[in-house]
């Protein structure tokens, strides 16, 4: 029988500010992460901004376990358009997928990037696209090796960002797919009509909402990702544009074990528990709406 979409729901430290981003704001410490996911019953949560947590594979399972967290796995933005940093880039990703898997991770999540500093899109030509594409299927199989799964996140401000990119990919690779609701939506993707033609390539899915009037706003380079972010951009489940509950439901029209993750990007100005709590009100809302589908599928 398959289990509940509450059973099946991670946290994300994103959604409590934690990111990779240059200049992401306040960062909360992992207590203070993680004994929040464990009250508020999750079983297990993704890995958050690389150097968030232990290091070690081992004290990371430990620092999880305390709070009877378990890893599912997580997101790294990666550099793969240029060949002369690939050997580098690779070992840096079989590091974080050996730390992962010690830990009993599931998913190493790629985001390909032009430069981990500066998150800019120029345009690539099409040997650039190709180094990306070998990249994808390198880090596909350095997870296996590890006993782990891969998939790549299209997100805003990444090299993978609109629906040409991110349909190139799934057309050059057989690397799966990160569902991120909110990011394909932002990029140009109808993520439902993703859904009904890729089905088989949905590895993960990243739950999140998008508030159409804010996204309006960074779309037209009014304001920037954080600024959006901090302005509402990612409401709670259901309170924004995106038809989550039509898309969940083509995705649970056969039984699977399908993961998803809670991810309600936030970013903190400050240490301010008032703004704290107001991210965890989110949370609680989100919960709900997860509740609600479940008690009605």
């Amino acid at each position: 029988m398959t289990r509940s979409l509450r059973e099946r729901l991670a946290a994300a430290p994103i959604t409590w500010g934690v990111c990779e981003v240059p200049g992401w704001g306040h960062q909360l410490s992992p207590d203070e992460v993680l004994s929040d996911m464990a009250a508020l019953g999750f079983t297990h949560t993704e890995f958050g901004s690389v150097g968030f947590l232990p290091t070690d594979g081992h004290e990371l399972a430990a620092l999880l376990q305390r709070y009877g967290l378990s890893l599912l796995g997580g997101f790294v933005a990666v550099v793969l358009h240029d060949p002369e940093r690939l050997e580098i880039e690779m070992a840096r990703v079989a590091a974080v997928v050996a730390q992962m898997a010690s830990a009993s991770g599931m998913w190493f999540v790629s985001c390909p990037v032009f430069d981990h500093d500066d998150w800019q899109r120029p345009q690539l030509d099409s040997a650039q696209w190709s180094h990306v594409f070998h990249g994808l299927a390198a880090i596909d199989d350095i997870a296996a090796q590890s006993g782990m799964k891969h998939a790549f996140h299209p997100h805003v401000g990444s090299l993978i960002q609109d629906d040409v990119e991110t349909r190139a990919v799934l057309e050059h690779t057989d690397t799966q797919l990160v569902l991120d609701t909110a990011h394909l939506t932002l990029g140009g993707t109808d993520p439902a009509a993703l859904v009904g033609s890729h089905r088989d390539r949905i590895g993960l899915v990243h739950l999140k909402d998008v508030d159409a009037g804010v996204a309006k706003r960074l779309r037209n380079g009014e304001i920037s990702l954080m600024s959006a972010v901090q302005l509402g951009l990612f409401p709670p489940l259901g309170r924004g544009a995106v038809p989550l509950t039509d898309i969940i439901r083509s995705l649970e029209q056969a039984p699977s074990d399908l993961w998803y993750v809670l991810e309600q990007d936030a970013a903190l100005s400050g240490p301010d528990t008032a703004d704290v709590e107001r991210l965890r009100r989110g949370v609680v809302q989100s919960l709900q709406f997860v509740q609600d589908f479940d008690a009605v599928r």
